[in-house]
């Protein structure tokens, strides 16, 4: 992994905030033996704090870090001097990165006690209240450090919600985009249905008329060769404008299905499924995606496990679940018919049964590509 000094994802940002290091370290300058040592000592560390904190948003060592900064600003504008208190800008960016309630209120209250204590402090140990030219100087900027983690945190969130609609319109997106393979297989479905239906009496009259009338056979034949021409050319333009969703497409989506609803998954079989063709794959792709969802709402199963074999000729598919099984007058649903009717454009089939919860058996016939 590249070393870099910040991450790549915050631009210019963090490097312009450092300007505001120069100060503290011309303020140092004014003193003097062990306490400028200490002092710089301290910078050195406030600047690794710096850089930390951006590696560590969002984990667990980001608070651990965030504190010893806030340490540090306590210590100098306690005893070295009170200028020091505009450090804080710092750790309030960061406390505007909690996204959780708790954790932000904490720091912010850590960020007002190391704030506002070294005033109270320097109040005391002088017995001198500060002069009106001093409250205007100090005041407007500490409120300004006290309000900017809300304008972070929202600025966050927003950000945040803007990435969610991002992958709310791209999930929409792929819905809409499976809509119409559906649509597509259903098209199929319709014009090859029909045209196989015609094509099968055509075939049934020519052997009837080949004995008593060749000549009409032979135009029936002819009939027949131009309807299949015709099917042939809507297959192409339907499967040429359907990208279909492959299995190993499905088997990953699948994966994060069953993991979101709390259902540990197993997979076991072939990986490579390049010898079946887009329009099988995407039928078994839909028959997988339909068994998944019945599992996570049927089944209240806790872990489901698929098992896809190539055998000479047939392709073998098993989902099975540990939910509670089927019911002794379980009738097909709409999904399982749906599954049935699709399998039959691949003159596949399914069978459903129980064994320690429901075992899903899909067999599809694969035609090797030549």
């Amino acid at each position: 992994m590249k070393w870099s000094v910040f991450p790549k994802r915050f631009g210019l940002f963090p490097y312009i905030f450092l300007v505001y290091i120069g100060f503290p370290a011309v303020y140092l300058t004014k003193e003097s033996g062990l306490k400028q040592l200490i002092g710089y000592g301290m910078l050195l560390l406030f600047l690794v704090t710096y850089r930390q904190l951006y590696f560590l948003i969002g984990k667990r060592n980001f608070t651990y870090w965030l504190a010893v900064q806030m340490a540090i600003i306590f210590i100098f504008s306690l005893f070295y001097h009170l200028n020091y208190m505009f450090l804080g800008f710092f750790p309030a960016n960061f406390i505007g990165w909690y996204q959780d309630k708790t954790g932000f209120r904490r720091g912010l209250i850590c960020l007002v006690v190391a704030e506002i204590l070294p005033f109270i402090v320097h109040v005391i140990r002088t017995k001198t209240f500060f002069t009106p030219t001093e409250l205007i100087y100090f005041v407007p900027f500490l409120l300004i450090m006290l309000i900017s983690p809300f304008g972070i945190r929202s600025m966050n969130r927003r950000m945040e919600l803007e990435k969610e609609l991002d992958r709310a319109n791209q999930k929409i997106e792929e819905l809409v985009k499976r809509e119409e393979r559906v649509r597509i297989a259903r098209d199929l479905h319709d014009t090859l249905g029909h045209t196989l239906s015609l094509l099968t009496l055509k075939s049934q009259l020519v052997q009837r008329l080949t004995a008593t009338d060749p000549e009409r056979a032979r135009l029936e034949a002819k009939e027949m060769e131009v309807t299949s021409r015709a099917a042939l050319k809507q297959v192409r333009e339907l499967v040429t404008d359907m990208r279909a969703a492959t299995i190993t497409e499905e088997l990953l989506q699948v994966q994060q299905i069953l993991r979101a609803a709390g259902i540990t998954y197993h997979y076991d079989g072939d990986s490579d499924f390049s010898s079946v063709s887009p329009f099988t794959q995407n039928i078994i792709g839909m028959c997988i995606r339909e068994a998944a969802t019945n599992v996570v709402k049927h089944s209240q199963a806790t872990h489901c496990s698929i098992a896809i074999k190539h055998f000479s000729g047939k392709m073998n598919l098993i989902i099975h679940d540990d939910g509670m099984g089927l019911r002794n007058n379980h009738v097909f649903g709409n999904g399982l018919r749906g599954m049935e009717e699709r399998l039959a454009l691949v003159d596949g089939g399914l069978v459903l049964s129980n064994h320690n919860g429901t075992v899903l058996e899909i067999n599809v016939p694969i035609i090797k590509k030549q």
